[in-house]
């Protein structure tokens, strides 16, 4: 059974950047089958993709948040950690971590996910 699990701060100040860690069980993180993926949900709005990194280690972006997203892993470790640089209140939400699959380039759906983390971005 996969399980994932973030960490990460739940308050970051506006213009700073905001770095969560997703811990994964029960799976490896270099399987090339899954692209392992960061998502959030801000209130009352629907579910945001953001971007993922492959079994090999090759990261995909939502072209919307490419300009201030990377992500990065810990194999030795079996994380992922999500930087989003120069927050705004706008990035506000539930953050989850996911196991995802791709068709071609594209994500397509998540089987596994954490339990999801609330960050707020306020001053």
């Amino acid at each position: 059974q996969v399980q994932l699990q973030e960490s990460g701060p739940g308050l970051v100040k506006p213009s700073q950047t905001l770095s969560l860690t997703c811990t994964v069980s029960g799976g490896s993180i270099t399987t090339n089958l899954y692209y392992w993926s960061w998502i959030r949900q801000p209130p009352g709005k629907g579910l945001e993709w953001m971007g993922a990194i492959g079994g090999s280690g090759f990261t995909y972006y939502s072209p919307s948040l490419k300009s201030r997203t990377s992500i990065s892993r810990d194999t030795s470790k079996n994380q992922f950690t999500l930087h989003l640089h120069s927050v705004t209140p706008e990035d506000s939400a539930v953050y989850y971590c996911a196991r995802g699959r791709f068709y071609m380039t594209t994500y397509v759906s998540a089987d596994y996910w954490g339990q999801g983390t609330q960050v707020t971005v306020s001053s």
